[in-house]
């Protein structure tokens, strides 16, 4: 199907609507994982609703010294790629359409969750963030906007920002799109050389040595589980040929896990990405509790995010991975 080029909201304003408007916001450069996102969109809208994809470079997301005239402007290939995935309508402003009277003296505060890890890495960054998405889903009036998970502190906010503020629109969460090396997909991408990009590749590796050991963990506790804390117990079991549990089950009471082997088996991962050449200049690893974005302790159990966020050569990169701790209970 071929999607609507529209440039103001008066025009958008000005179209029958006959169902669910789904809505997925963008600065352009649209790839696969834009693509998933708005298959996504048209599967909830359904055949009688409307899909709409902004592209707008949002000035206010970009800190001094950031790629803003070096961000991709492609949009004629996006009104194409949006067209092809299931869009029925490219909104792309102009700034002067989002923000008539010059940048805005009034703007929403992310707050505390918005000054950690990326946040602390690019100041203001999160309440250049809100203040566009405010302003376009009240430009868009949609039902139900899509955002992306690889950028899983902004979808945190806007949730929060939506939840808080009472906006009237339900929030939907995709799942990051990778590469078939594991790369998350990012406009950003096309920046990195063929060497930059094999460095790049430890992001990924790193999320998934984490989620490896934090699996190997989990099925170790199940398996403790079924054996008594008992010596006597464990010494029948073992000799009927049921050492391994035994063993498991001391492994488990013995050996530092959870969280802080989650992030040492990703640590180890960035710190030999960091001698290779170009080598990888680590951000931040963290891994948060995804409602304030805050680091979990040892003993945390329920949702978290394992994220990353590094640079290889000029180009700065961010990923994550969700987890789940706890799912077996206590080994004790």
């Amino acid at each position: 199907m071929t999607a609507t080029l529209l440039r103001t909201a008066a025009d958008l304003h000005a179209r029958a609507r006959t169902g669910r408007r789904a809505v997925v916001m963008t600065m352009g450069a649209l790839h696969e994982g834009h693509a998933t996102l708005i298959r996504t969109a048209r599967k909830i809208a359904g055949p009688e609703g409307e899909v709409v994809v902004t592209v707008f470079v949002n000035p206010l997301q970009f800190g001094e010294g950031e790629d803003l005239d070096r961000y991709p402007r492609t949009l004629d290939a996006d009104v194409e790629l949006a067209g092809k995935s299931g869009a029925d309508v490219v909104f792309a402003p102009s700034v002067d359409e989002v923000y008539p009277g010059g940048e805005p003296q009034v703007r929403i505060s992310a707050g505390p969750m918005g000054e950690r890890l990326e946040g602390a890495a690019r100041p203001g960054h999160f309440d250049g963030m809100l203040t566009v998405v405010a302003k376009l889903l009240h430009l868009t009036r949609p039902d139900v906007a899509l955002y992306g998970q690889k950028d899983a502190q902004q979808l945190a906010l806007i949730r929060r920002m939506v939840r808080d503020l009472n906006f009237g629109v339900e929030i939907v969460g995709v799942p990051t799109v990778r590469e078939e090396d594991g790369l998350a997909l990012s406009s950003r991408n096309r920046y990195l050389s063929p060497a930059e990009r094999r460095t790049a590749l430890a992001l990924s590796q790193a999320l998934f040595a984490g989620s490896d050991r934090h699996a190997a963990q989990e099925a170790l506790r199940a398996r403790a589980r079924e054996v008594p804390a008992s010596r006597a117990r464990a010494e029948a079991l073992s000799a009927i040929g049921e050492s391994r549990a035994a063993a498991d089950a001391h492994a488990v009471a013995t050996t530092a896990g959870g969280p802080a082997a989650v992030r040492a088996a990703a640590r180890q991962v960035l710190d030999e990405a960091a001698r290779l050449d170009p080598p990888l200049q680590l951000d931040y690893l963290a891994l948060v509790d995804p409602s304030d974005f805050t680091e979990i302790g040892d003993d945390f159990t329920g949702e978290a995010v394992l994220a990353v966020a590094a640079r290889v050569g000029a180009t700065r990169l961010i990923d994550n991975i969700p987890l789940t701790f706890g799912t077996f209970g206590d080994a004790s």
